[in-house]
């Protein structure tokens, strides 16, 4: 987070100095409070759809199955050696399915299958306090709590929530994990749910990133009805943390993927760049639109391919626009975020979607150390200036 303070100043000329919630959508009102604020979401315009009813969803059913956005390239091959000895150049990986998601684990050099079965457990401890889906999570306990009660959390929940704040300011609103009301409602998770108008504005009245209020390890959500969603950068956070670990435990090389979300732990133990393909969120699943020679960095994208739904011979997305309440239509499908923290990868993939390619690139450009690829719902890449000499056929 610190290049992301660093150049605040910097940011304000791509948001053109506007408060964060003008900065980018005429639909953005303006940074008011309490009822004045909700009044202004309340009367927000939706476009005219058919009533609310279930749909089909075998185009979901068929994405649901745990695919990565990101991934590696002839180094993530499935298999699992023997034996706990550590060496310098046995290669181990082992899969599971965490957080909804295939999550696997490369160690190349420095570690042992004891050291990828301490990871998983870290993945698991974390996720039992971060996802809003696990009974007695701190991000459920803050939702039930909304309106009611300050909630002392977790050091890795309160982590999560001030980065995630710290996305909702630089993304003027669009960044938003009090979005869980319109996550609920469209379920996509869970096979998809189209909603009236009426419901959406209900939803997007429990939505403002403001009335999330912070204190050290301490959170309140200031209405009722309103929910935390930390899902659009957990995975980014989690893999930081089992990088950490791994390092503590003396891994030298290794590629962590967390379901889209990939975290280089050095290089090839030869000293060579991992390879990493970047999926085209228009093809099929697998298929790669480019390539990028990467080591000890985090490599995260989001698009519209991971989950969604179809109602009416259109596809919804995941992805939701906290102010219209529906999927994002920012013209972009996909964006690969490119820096050292998987963190803010995982965010800035999220917040780039969301704002378009041109919004986008600035927010990019400003950022040191912070390089991304955009694929345009036409299926033209553009990359920041860092990264187009990177990226291959």
């Amino acid at each position: 987070m610190t290049a992301v303070l660093d150049c605040k100043e910097k940011l304000k000329s791509v948001f053109d100095g506007a408060s964060p919630r003008q900065k980018h959508l005429p639909l953005a009102p303006t940074k008011e409070a309490g009822a004045e604020e909700r009044s202004r979401r309340d009367k927000r315009e939706f476009s005219n759809e058919s009533p609310a009813k279930r749909v089909s969803f075998e185009a979901w059913r068929l994405c649901r199955r745990a695919k990565t956005a990101v991934f590696m390239t002839a180094v993530l091959a499935i298999f699992a050696l023997s034996g706990c000895a550590k060496s310098a150049d046995a290669e181990i990986t082992k899969s599971a399915v965490k957080m909804d998601t295939v999550v696997t684990i490369t160690v190349y050099s420095g570690g042992d299958t004891e050291d990828i079965d301490a990871a998983f457990a870290e993945i698991d401890r974390i996720s039992s306090l971060v996802d809003v889906n696990t009974p007695g999570s701190d991000t459920e306990r803050l939702s039930q709590l909304a309106g009611r009660e300050w909630l002392e959390v977790s050091e890795e929940t309160a982590e999560l929530l001030a980065l995630s704040q710290k996305y909702y300011e630089l993304s003027g609103g669009l960044f938003d994990v009090t979005a869980q009301p319109l996550v609920k409602l469209w379920n996509i998770n869970g096979g998809g749910y189209f909603p009236t108008d009426e419901e959406r504005r209900e939803a997007v009245a429990l939505v403002g990133g403001d009335e999330l209020l912070l204190d050290g390890n301490r959170a309140f959500l200031t209405r009722e009805g309103m929910g935390v969603t930390l899902g659009a950068a957990a995975k980014g956070y989690i893999a930081d943390k089992v990088k950490e670990l791994l390092i503590e435990r003396g891994v030298t090389s290794a590629v962590i993927n967390l379901g889209g979300n990939v975290l280089l732990i050095g290089s090839k133990p030869d000293g060579s760049p991992f390879r990493v393909g970047i999926q085209d969120p228009l093809g099929q699943s697998g298929s790669i639109i480019r390539y990028i020679d990467s080591s000890d960095e985090a490599l995260v994208s989001s698009g519209v391919y991971e989950r969604y739904f179809t109602h009416e011979g259109k596809r919804y997305h995941h992805i939701l626009d906290p102010f219209t309440g529906s999927p994002s239509e920012s013209g972009v499908s996909g964006v690969t975020v490119i820096c050292q923290s998987s963190a803010d990868a995982d965010a800035l993939s999220t917040v780039c979607l969301l704002l378009g390619r041109e919004k986008g690139l600035e927010l990019i450009e400003a950022l040191p150390g912070t390089e991304a690829v955009f694929v345009s719902d036409d299926g033209t890449v553009t990359a920041s200036s860092g990264a187009v000499n990177r990226i291959y056929r």
